[in-house]
C-alpha cells in the first residue's frame, strides 16, 4: 500500500473528481459535489469489505448511547451511510444560541460544538430520537424522521457543551454536563426531563483547577459512572440505579473515588495549571484511560472500585508535552492512539509528534509510532482536537489545519492524505467502508475506504452553511449532526431514491 500519499489541495481534489453540482435543498442553500467521469475510482458505496468492527456499548437499548459510542470509543453507528444526503430537516426555527461570560469575556455562542455528538436512540417499535446538548444551554430531543421535539427541552444555566450519554442498560437516564458547573443524571421517564441528580465541579474536588465546565460524555459502566471535569479531576461513580413502587427511574449516586488527573510533575514541567480533562473517559480490562490540558495520558486500574473496594492505582502515565483534549482511543490488542495539540511549542511536544500509537504494557517506553502536525490551525495552535478513527488495519486522523490522514495502524506510514477546510476539530466517522468528516467551511465529505489496496474516492460532500465542529451520528441510513451556524441537521437520501 506504499506510494498512496496524495496531497492535492481540496479545490484541486474536487476538480480531479469530477462534475460539481450544487442543489438547493430545503431553502438552506445546500450544495453537493458529486464523482463524475473524470473520477479515478469507483465511488459508489462500498460494502464493508468483511472488515472487522467495533461493537457498541449498549446491548439492551438500539443506537448511538455516547460519543464513539463504546467502552473503547471506536464504535460510530450503524449503516447503511446514505448514498447522496439532502437535508430532510433543519431545526430549530429560531437559531439556538446564548451569550455565555468566561472571566471578563461576554460572546454570543450558536449551534452544537466540540465534540457534540448526538445520541441516537431507536426505541422497539422503530421511533428514532436524537438527543443534543447545545450552545443555548438546553438539551434537545427531537424526532429522528422529522426534526421536531419529542419531549420538552432540558434547560441548564450555560452552554450544554460537548457530548452526553444515555443510559446503555435500558434505564430512562440520560447523563450529561454543562458549563453551569454542573454534571447532571437526567430522568426521561416523566412528563418532562426531570434532574435527578447533579455535581459541582467547583465544590466535589478537594483542589479544582483551571475551569468547572464538563465537555466529556460520561461512560457507564456497569452501575458506575466514569467522567472528567475541566477541574481536572477524574470521578468514579457509583449510580445505584433502581426503580420506585409506581415504576418510575431512580438513582442514589455516590462518588467512590475523586482522582487528580495531575501530579506535581506535571505542574512543575509545564509551568502552568493548565491540567483540565476535556476528552471523553475510554475503559478497557479495568483500566480507564484519558489525557488532559498539560497533555498527560494516563491510565487508572479502577477494578476494585468496580466490584464494591476503594482501591485504585496509576498503572500507565505518558505525556504529550501539549494539551491533549482528544479522547483516547484503544483498539481489540490495547494499544492506545493518541491526537495532541501543539500550542506550547515546547521541546517535548516537537519531540514526541502530535499523533501517535502508544502501548500501555511498556510503561517505560510506550511509544510505538508518532506523527508530527505542528500546522497552525486552530487558535494559534496546530496539532489536533480530533479523536482518531479506527478501520480495519488503519487509523484516521484530522488536524485542526485541515489534514486528514490515512494511517497504517502497525508502522505509522502515512498511506493518504488529504486537505478541508480549517479550522478541523471535529472528528472522523467510519462506517461499512465510508470515512466522514466535516469542517469549518460548513462541508461534510464522504469518502470510499472499503478497499485498502486503493486510495479513498470522494463519494459526496455537502455544505450546510455552518463550521462544523461537532461529530456526526450515524443511524440506519441518516447521518445526524449540529452546525455552529445555530441549527440541527437530520440528513438521508432523498424520498423514494
Amino acid at each position: 500500500m506504499a506510494g498512496r500519499l496524495s496531497t492535492l489541495p481540496r479545490t484541486t481534489v474536487a476538480l480531479t473528481l469530477g462534475v460539481v453540482s450544487a442543489l438547493l435543498v430545503a431553502g438552506v442553500g445546500i450544495a453537493i459535489v458529486r464523482p463524475g467521469a473524470g473520477s479515478t475510482r469507483d465511488a459508489s458505496l462500498p460494502s464493508p469489505g468483511g472488515v472487522k468492527t467495533a461493537k457498541p456499548v449498549n446491548k439492551k437499548v438500539q443506537g448511538l448511547t455516547t460519543f464513539r459510542g463504546n467502552l473503547s470509543r471506536s464504535y460510530y453507528g450503524e449503516g447503511p451511510v446514505p448514498g447522496a444526503p439532502v437535508v430532510r430537516w433543519r431545526e430549530p426555527q429560531v437559531k439556538m444560541c446564548r451569550t455565555s461570560i468566561v472571566g471578563l469575556d461576554s460572546s454570543e455562542w450558536c449551534g452544537t460544538g466540540w465534540t457534540g455528538q448526538p445520541n441516537v436512540i431507536e426505541s422497539p417499535d422503530g421511533d428514532i430520537e436524537v438527543r443534543e446538548g447545545a450552545y443555548d444551554g438546553k438539551y434537545h430531543f427531537v424526532d429522528g424522521r422529522t426534526g421536531l421535539p419529542t419531549r420538552v427541552d432540558l434547560a441548564t444555566r450555560d452552554l450544554a457543551k460537548g457530548s452526553a450519554t444515555s443510559d446503555p442498560d435500558g434505564y430512562p437516564l440520560y447523563y450529561g454536563g454543562s458549563r453551569d458547573n454542573y454534571l447532571r443524571v437526567i430522568a426521561l421517564d416523566r412528563a418532562d426531563p426531570e434532574v435527578l441528580w447533579e455535581l459541582n465541579a467547583d465544590t466535589s474536588a478537594p483542589d479544582p483547577r483551571r475551569n468547572n465546565d464538563w465537555d466529556g460524555a460520561p461512560l457507564v459502566v456497569g452501575d458506575y459512572l466514569l467522567e472528567g471535569g475541566e477541574n481536572g479531576w477524574f470521578y468514579v461513580i457509583r449510580l445505584h440505579r433502581s426503580y420506585d413502587d409506581q415504576g418510575l427511574v431512580q438513582v442514589n449516586p455516590e462518588v467512590v473515588a475523586t482522582i487528580a488527573g495531575f501530579d506535581d510533575q506535571l505542574l512543575t514541567d509545564l509551568g502552568d495549571q493548565e491540567v483540565s480533562i476535556e476528552g471523553s473517559v475510554a475503559f478497557r480490562n479495568g483500566v480507564a484511560y484519558f489525557a488532559n490540558s498539560g497533555g498527560l495520558v494516563q491510565g487508572w486500574d479502577i477494578s476494585d472500585l468496580l466490584n464494591g473496594g476503594s482501591d485504585y492505582r496509576q498503572v500507565f502515565r505518558f505525556w504529550t508535552g501539549d494539551d491533549t483534549d482528544a479522547t483516547v482511543v484503544i483498539d481489540g490488542q490495547g494499544y492506545l492512539y493518541v491526537a495532541s495539540e501543539y500550542q506550547r511549542f515546547n521541546e517535548r511536544s516537537r519531540e514526541v509528534g502530535q499523533l501517535m500509537k502508544l502501548n500501555p504494557r511498556k510503561a517505560d517506553d510506550p511509544m510505538v509510532w508518532s506523527l508530527p502536525a505542528r500546522q497552525i490551525g486552530f487558535e494559534g495552535a496546530g496539532g489536533s482536537w480530533s479523536t482518531p478513527a479506527l478501520y480495519g488495519d488503519r487509523v484516521f486522523f484530522t488536524t485542526a489545519a485541515g489534514r486528514v490522514l490515512e494511517v497504517d495502524r502497525v508502522t505509522g506510514e502515512i498511506l493518504w492524505e488529504t486537505k478541508v477546510s480549517a479550522p478541523s476539530i471535529g472528528s472522523p466517522v467510519v462506517i461499512d467502508g465510508v470515512l466522514i468528516q466535516g469542517d469549518c467551511a460548513g462541508d461534510l465529505y464522504a469518502w470510499n475506504i472499503a478497499d485498502a489496496s486503493q486510495p479513498p474516492g470522494l463519494i459526496w460532500k455537502v455544505d450546510l452553511n455552518g463550521c462544523i465542529e461537532s461529530t456526526p451520528a450515524v443511524w440506519h441510513g441518516w447521518l445526524y449532526l449540529g452546525t455552529r451556524e445555530g441549527y440541527l441537521f437530520g440528513l438521508a437520501d432523498a424520498p423514494g431514491t
